[in-house]
């Protein structure tokens, strides 16, 4: 079994933010493997199975800095090991257009790793680190965060989700490394120096059948 921690604030004025974008993948996650979000005492909760393996995908509902409270109960309950988790994160220090996967490291700043790291006593599980970018000098960083996406960035963000939802399958199929050779040399920006643009294809692992709709479109809890 594998636990994948999609980090978030709830409320609609949240929704839509950088900070909330490992939100939006865990809906279009969802919405391609046709699992249900279910009301839990601390996160949304969403099941469903990839090539006979179960995945449990959560959306804390306790504010990020308390995010430790919605996942060491699932890790507990159902006896897993750092390895069998998978936090989503936005991360201020990878430039907008960027996504990698990482396995253990320091939480960066990133308050909702922060409080997973301290409630389960270690660093050793797997991050998808989705860029944010650093704000535009003289910006508040707290205030960039939880600002919402420009219609600009919007065609960038639906294929950073959608690759994002394809490294989170492949991380549970193959494990990390596999991932990460798959997807950590991949970079949207506008002509980036030594990108390289991951296949469309990437992202459509087994049991992730359908096509990327506009998120506009994909129901926000």
């Amino acid at each position: 079994m594998k636990l994948i921690v999609a980090l978030g604030n709830p409320g609609s004025q949240y929704a839509q933010t950088r900070h909330n974008v490992a939100w939006q993948v865990a809906d279009e996650l969802a919405r391609q493997q046709g699992a249900v979000w279910r009301a839990g005492e601390h996160a949304e909760q969403a099941e469903f199975r990839v090539l006979g393996e179960k995945v449990l995908l959560i959306k804390p509902q306790t504010f990020m800095n308390a995010s430790g409270k919605a996942a060491l109960p699932a890790m507990q309950f159902y006896k897993l090991s750092p390895e069998a988790l998978l936090v989503i994160q936005d991360d201020l220090d990878s430039p907008f257009g960027l996504l990698k996967i990482k396995v253990g490291g320091r939480h960066g700043g990133q308050n909702g790793v922060r409080d997973i790291i301290r409630v389960l006593s270690t660093e050793q599980f797997a991050r998808l680190k989705i860029g944010i970018s650093r704000p535009p000098a003289g910006r508040d960083p707290a205030d960039w965060v939880l600002s919402k996406w420009a219609e600009s960035e919007r065609p960038t963000l639906e294929e950073l989700v959608w690759l994002g939802v394809g490294a989170s399958l492949k991380w549970v199929m193959a494990g990390p490394k596999e991932a990460q050779a798959a997807y950590n040399n991949t970079d949207l920006r506008p002509n980036p120096e030594s990108a390289v643009q991951a296949p469309v294809s990437a992202a459509a692992e087994p049991e992730a059948a359908s096509s990327p709709i506009p998120l506009s479109q994909t129901a926000q809890k």
